[in-house]
């Protein structure tokens, strides 16, 4: 069972965890935590504490997230006078320009969707979000809420080492692979001095702050009907882009209503399709009925998790992406009796899975809590890494490349379509028993996500770790086929026993692929909230 309190941890060697009655946020860096915990401290709540963990993100983290991308949020909203809650699920993804079609991809000499460029650009959705949850749910004035991301960007700030990392990365292949107008303005943004900023380097960014005011004032008005959708079009009409200031104008973020399966008592939520947290919930549902999983080092339970997400992952890729154009609906992918269907190929052996046949019908994650019993599950990303590579001029945005994600195959659920919303890898987690609340979760990492969603909720629920040892355990990854990355802490006789079963084992000794999450489960007797931070990256958690 999940034992949030329980000062066992098997890696001692990782953060501890930590505790908090008033409030707490959880974030992937130091400086946006701490952003999130100055807004609680003026009086905002847990809406208002994420918004501006976010809009400081995109300044502090620019290597996997910014302005110009998505966001999705599961939000707990407690009502003061009767003390119920709801859960509460937005969806704010952008859709395919309405002049990126097929033939025009294909005539542009394209087999499948590039990854940098114009072509792969969405309609960004990020700042919809900050301007609908604030709107909806928050207590504070926007403007108020989003300026400490303004003053790190106009301040500078010094630059966390793994982000670093990851930065100095992407410039070293973006310098052989960047040489368009549309991209040009990556280098005058991210690397002002001639070089990404090595650790504890000041990095500032005035065009980006300047961005955020306007956003501030405007609550985001400005980016999809006014000052800056009028920049991005005109960017993208003089270096060849499909984006124009219709499309931007045309985009809401969507209210939608969260999806669960009910895992060993506790309900696990996602957000409905376009997102794939849906492979969660199918891994979830497969493992459900397995009546002896009992320990994380008993090879049988590590082959039959593998196996689960591996059959799970082949049907999401075959049947999630626009809910408009699903052949299948989600209730069918979520029905028990298909899950039975799925758990009986489960055996000794490694499978090769392929799709079943059910009834047809860079990212940065982050968790707020206040001590009001409101509690939010929020993640944005630019998709891969920095994005498309289009930086639209003095702005400091960064656009996504989330329409790498499209097919080209007519024949595919996920073909490109104008106006159509992409499978989308970005996912918040929430979890509750009965009606009471337990607490947001989530791990960003592009395919990684619903993996580490899957462990982390077992690594709770079932072998009954706290939220820091839960996110400190190594984990594995489905690479595809039979081929699995595993994370050199496991015990060497798990990875002999799953090489022995036909799994084609990949030692990982570079973690930055296997996710970077955050969790905070709260105490329904006391209020107290429990938090676990990723040890794999700089990130934070800050108290109230």
């Amino acid at each position: 069972m999940l034992t949030p309190f329980s000062q066992q941890n098997p890696y001692p060697s990782q953060r501890s965890v930590t505790y908090s009655k008033n409030g707490m946020v959880a974030a992937s860096q130091p400086f946006a935590a701490q952003a999130g915990r100055d807004i609680l401290a003026r009086g905002g709540n847990a809406i208002d504490a994420a918004i501006a963990t976010a809009a400081a993100l995109t300044v502090v983290e620019p290597t996997a997230n910014g302005i110009g991308g998505d966001a999705f949020a599961l939000v707990w909203i407690k009502d003061k006078q009767s003390g119920q809650g709801k859960l509460h699920g937005l969806n704010a993804s952008g859709v395919a320009p309405a002049a990126l079609t097929l033939d025009a991809v294909k005539a542009a000499g394209h087999q499948e969707m590039p990854l940098y460029g114009w072509t792969p650009v969405t309609v960004p959705g990020a700042p919809s979000a900050w301007a609908e949850l604030s709107s909806r749910f928050g207590k504070l004035d926007f403007a108020e809420v989003l300026a400490p991301a303004i003053k790190l960007a106009r301040e500078g700030f010094p630059v966390s080492p793994a982000i670093s990392d990851m930065w100095q990365r992407a410039e070293k292949k973006f310098r052989h692979e960047f040489n368009e107008a549309s991209t040009e303005h990556w280098f005058t943004t991210f690397t002002p001095n001639g070089h990404a900023p090595q650790p504890g380097e000041l990095y500032r960014c005035e065009a980006q702050a300047r961005t955020l005011e306007s956003l501030a004032q405007t609550r985001c008005e400005s980016f999809y009907r006014g000052e800056i959708a009028a920049k991005i079009d005109a960017f993208s009409q003089q270096t060849g882009g499909y984006l124009r200031a219709s499309d931007l104008a045309s985009h809401r973020a969507e209210w939608v209503d969260p999806i669960s399966v009910n895992y060993r008592g506790y309900d696990v939520w996602e957000i409905p399709p376009n997102g794939q947290g849906m492979v969660a919930l199918m891994a979830l549902n497969i493992m459900s009925d397995f009546d002896d999983i009992d320990a994380r080092d008993n090879p049988e339970v590590l082959h039959r998790q593998i196996e689960a997400m591996k059959l799970a992952y082949t049907d999401g890729h075959e049947f999630i992406t626009h809910p408009d154009h699903m052949r299948v609906s989600a209730d069918a992918l979520l029905h028990k009796d298909y899950a039975d269907t799925r758990r009986a190929l489960i055996n000794h052996e490694a499978l090769d899975p392929t799709p079943g046949k059910p009834n047809a019908g860079g990212t940065v994650y982050l968790a707020a809590a206040d001590g009001e019993g409101n509690m939010i599950s929020y993640i944005q990303s630019n998709y891969h890494g920095f994005g498309s590579g289009v930086v639209v001029p003095d702005t400091g945005i960064a656009l996504q490349n989330r329409g790498h994600g499209f097919s080209l195959d007519e024949d595919h659920v996920n073909v490109l379509a104008p106006g159509k919303k992409t499978f989308h890898t970005i996912i918040p987690g929430f979890l509750t028993k009965g009606d009471v609340p337990m607490g947001p979760f989530g791990v960003m990492g592009g395919f990684m996500q619903p993996q580490g969603h899957m462990q982390v909720i077992m690594n709770m629920i079932d072998f009954g770790l706290n939220p820091q040892a839960a996110l400190d355990a190594p984990r594995w990854q489905w690479m595809g086929g039979k081929k699995i990355g595993i994370e050199c802490g496991y015990p060497a006789h798990l990875v002999r026993e799953m090489a022995c079963r036909g799994h084609q084992i990949e030692l990982a000794f570079d973690f930055s692929s296997f996710g970077r999450g955050q969790i905070i489960i709260r105490d329904p007797q006391t209020g107290v909230l429990c938090g676990g931070t990723e040890p794999r990256t700089d990130s934070s958690i800050a108290v109230l």
